[in-house]
């Protein structure tokens, strides 16, 4: 996976020294894995792959969190016995209840999949006839999930998956006639809540009153026992298990009201539905429940002490650099709720940008990923941003020296090649984009003024504005289509040889593909 969209997204979005050994101990932590294989270099190094420092939070695509020693404990005894996995559930479910303070509980494959479970309990419930119609026979079923516009996001697609019709109120009124006799359920993203015009608990008066559930999507959150979203009125709530958790990466938590539990766990393997593919073993379902109890016992107070501590680490190395100043602020939302590092430097007197410190981190040895930022065309101030959240103990002092080695020898920038423009390609354009696997034909509208391109972009079905550059024969532009909850991004490059514009496409995290253009006329 290409680092340039990393660097781009959002999520959900970006999300704690002095006595570490003791903190570490308390909190279950351990010390960085550099541990080397008989062939020498890690089980990932054996076969090409880097490891890296996490200092941006709990994202799925560096692998969310590393699981605590008593989660891995729980996962390798678990392993080594048959259990009936109805039997298990049902045990796991009222351990739960105890722990949490919740109704009840269930263990997913991960946040998404407790969503689509939660989704499909509230259109078939438990019945088996009615589960087995699913997403492709509605009829007579309630086809309709409201989220609200706030809550909209990329991870609903794990809602509209069973073949809903998505809902989406931006207003008191609009919220209140969206509740209906084909809703199924409300659906709202934990991180948006003070964005909306109605309170949850307004919200929950207004659904309970029409007997429609309400789910809350709470991902990268803390749990909060008693937990915030249940006793202010939500009857669910979702969970990853590989985040704040750390306990295993495919799975997740989902609590609530018991009778919608048991619908949603028989929606899900090992049962013959729907969620049949969202598959949580016995391993992951010992191991969650391991991270449940230990995030009871774990001292949160002294992990944020020792977060800030590494913050300051990294602080104090930096503030000898010219024009570099720094602070530590508080989490500006529920999500990787942690302490964060923001440094902010002149990029033309340091002779680096944001992007240029973060591509030279995650190039370099040891590999780290972090946030850096700059202004339009990398001029003026610059900065970086770094969430202790994922940091194991002793990573502090390494990335403050290597953060320190980019800052004081920049590596070298390749000169700019940005040229007057020798082509002029108004018009419209019949491109063919080739993926991987399988091809697509767009449109592409451009208006040329000098050395700056506007226009419009139209896919098979979307369509989006697109803004870029000419230098020389050389055009790069950009686009942006949204879709329901998301936005699919496109990044043109390309040449203009014989009357054919030809390059590359980067797709972010759908990758890249290779395009092609006709001028169909001026």
């Amino acid at each position: 996976m290409k680092r340039s969209w990393l660097s781009r997204f959002n999520r959900r979005d970006v999300f704690r020294a002095g006595g570490a050994g003791l903190i570490s101990a308390l909190a279950g932590r351990l010390p960085p894995a550099r541990a080397q294989g008989p062939s020498g270099g890690n089980i990932y190094e054996r076969i090409g792959v880097r490891p890296l420092i996490n200092c941006r939070g709990t994202f799925t695509i560096i692998s969310g969190s590393l699981t605590l020693e008593e989660v891995k404990r729980a996962m390798d005894e678990g392993s080594r016995h048959y259990v009936h996995l109805d039997e298990l559930m049902d045990a796991v479910g009222k351990r739960l209840a105890e722990l949490t303070q919740a109704e009840w509980g269930i263990v997913t494959a991960g946040c998404a999949a407790a969503l689509t479970h939660a989704t499909a309990a509230c259109i078939a419930g438990a019945d088996p006839e009615k589960m087995q119609r699913l997403p492709t026979d509605m009829s007579g079923l309630k086809t309709e999930v409201v989220i609200p516009r706030p809550s909209r996001n990329v991870y609903d697609h794990a809602v509209r998956m069973l073949g809903v019709k998505i809902l989406t109120p931006n207003s008191r009124e609009e919220f209140l006639a969206a509740l209906r006799p084909s809703t199924a359920m409300v659906m709202l993203l934990g991180e948006t809540l003070r964005q909306h015009p109605m309170t949850l608990p307004e919200m929950a008066e207004a659904a309970h009153a029409r007997n429609i559930p309400i789910i809350v999507d709470a991902a990268a959150e803390r749990l909060t026992i008693p937990n915030v979203y249940l006793t202010a009125g939500a009857d669910m709530v979702a969970y990853s298990g590989g985040k704040c958790l750390r306990g295993p990466q495919c799975a997740g938590l989902l609590l609530g009201r018991k009778d919608l539990l048991k619908a949603a766990w028989l929606n899900s393997a090992p049962h013959h539905a729907f969620g049949r593919s969202l598959k949580v073993g016995k391993e992951e379902i010992m191991g969650m429940l391991a991270a449940v109890e230990a995030w009871v016992r774990r001292d949160h107070d002294a992990e944020w002490k020792e977060w800030e501590g590494w913050l300051e680490t990294i602080r104090r190395r930096l503030a000898s650099i010219p024009t570099v100043r720094s602070e530590i602020t508080k989490p500006a939302g529920p999500s990787n709720m942690a302490p964060m590092l923001r440094v902010y430097w002149d990029a033309a007197k340091v002779g680096l940008t944001g992007p240029q410190l973060a591509e030279a981190l995650d190039t370099g040895h040891p590999r780290i990923h972090l946030a850096g930022t700059s202004q339009a065309g990398g001029r003026g101030e610059s900065s970086f941003s770094i969430n202790p959240y994922m940091m194991m103990p002793g990573e502090d002092k390494i990335v403050a020296d290597r953060i320190y080695e980019v800052f004081t020898h920049p590596p070298a920038q390749p000169t700019a090649q940005d040229l007057p423009p020798s082509i002029q390609v108004s018009g419209r354009w019949d491109a063919v984009l080739k993926f991987d696997y399988g091809e697509a034909r767009h449109t592409l509208y451009l208006e040329q003024s000098a050395e700056r391109l506007a226009g419009t972009h139209y896919g098979e079905f979307l369509s989006g504005e697109l803004r870029g550059t000419v230098s020389g024969n050389r055009v790069r532009f950009r686009s942006s289509h949204r879709y329901e909850g998301t936005s699919l991004g496109y990044s043109f490059d390309a040449v203009l040889a014989d009357g054919m514009l030809s390059g590359t496409v980067d797709l972010g995290e759908y990758g890249q593909a290779q395009f092609t253009a006709k001028k169909r006329f001026a």
